[in-house]
């Protein structure tokens, strides 16, 4: 049996944030690709990724405007969003998200989002 592992996209601006979530995310079997900025993860494109995570407050193209872009080019890939500005994540521009997490997150509550998210899409529902 080929059983190829989930990728799982992360963007941040923080350089700390990208390697320790990568680095979860091997550890719990999944492909981490890191990116510092959402240009960059869109000039590598979105077809082979399986869920996004994306933070929020970054310059440029901001997190919202991420997942807006990618919900029109992949409207069935899970975004998680997070973010370490609270009075954002009240409001109901993170509705929609697939899965929303505060800075600091519990890590086995992202996993857990993420197992879960990445199942209902492979049973399409």
């Amino acid at each position: 049996m080929n059983k190829t592992r989930h990728v799982v996209a992360i963007v941040d601006d923080d350089p700390r944030l990208l390697e320790s979530m990568g680095d979860l995310l091997e550890s719990a079997g999944y492909v981490a690709r890191s990116f510092s900025s959402a240009g960059s993860l869109l000039v590598n494109g979105l077809s082979d990724l399986d869920l996004l995570i994306t933070d929020i407050g970054m310059p440029g193209i901001d997190g919202f405007e991420l997942r807006d872009l990618v919900r029109k080019s992949r409207p069935e890939l899970p975004v998680f969003m997070i973010t370490g500005r609270h009075e954002i994540a009240d409001q109901g521009r993170a509705q929609g998200a697939s899965g929303f997490f505060r800075k600091p997150f519990d890590a086995q509550a992202l996993l857990a989002a993420i197992a879960h998210a990445l199942h209902k899409s492979t049973d399409g529902g």
